[in-house]
């Protein structure tokens, strides 16, 4: 599995940062935003090192789709009862902050107040 050891996700996926984590296993590893815009806000993260949706190929796709399904449960499990939003920022125009894949799992009271 590619990892970039410059990476602040990857070092949290390798356990070399702390991280409020509410998942993890092989594939992936899910923890709270340190800058929430929401009530409950999850990153979900793949542990194998992707810049971003640009470097995305079919061979990803399961992976895609676990992500997906992961924060539907995480939802659920950290008691969101009244919707959620998705997001995925990609590239410098598309406000991403971090050049590692992740999904925002954003529930609560209008998640989508800041951005």
């Amino acid at each position: 599995m590619h990892s970039d050891p410059n990476c602040i996700f990857c070092k949290i996926a390798a356990g070399q940062i702390p991280a409020r984590k509410v998942h993890e296993d092989d594939e992936l590893i899910a923890f709270h935003d340190i800058a929430p815009w929401a009530p409950v806000h999850v990153l979900i993260v793949p542990k194998e090192h992707i810049g971003s949706m640009m470097e995305v190929t079919e061979a990803h796709q399961a992976l895609l789709g676990r992500m997906m399904v992961l924060s539907v449960k995480l939802m659920r499990e950290l008691g969101v009862t009244n919707g959620y939003r998705h997001v995925i920022n990609t590239g410098a125009d598309g406000g991403q902050e971090v050049p590692h894949l992740h999904l925002h799992a954003m529930g609560g009271p209008r998640p989508w107040n800041k951005g």
